[in-house]
């Protein structure tokens, strides 16, 4: 499973969801909200070593996932 960040609330700063990218075909998007199964899913996942890229498509090192981990709810 490969996920993409991107920010979805017009006045966010920072990424504030996520989608699948791994099948162009179905991809599910979602928001970091812990009442969400998707989100809670997705930071398993990470914290597993699942591929994350950043907002401008970048994969992110596993050290900067563990960073990104640790600032979300």
């Amino acid at each position: 499973m490969t996920y993409q960040l991107y920010i979805a609330g017009i006045k966010a700063t920072e990424p504030d969801a996520a989608m699948t990218i791994n099948d162009p075909i179905v991809q599910k998007s979602f928001l970091f909200n812990v009442d969400n199964s998707d989100y809670q899913q997705f930071k398993i996942d990470l914290a597993n070593g699942t591929t994350l890229n950043d907002i401008t498509g970048s994969a992110m090192t596993a050290d900067q996932i563990k960073t990104f981990l640790e600032t979300l709810p």
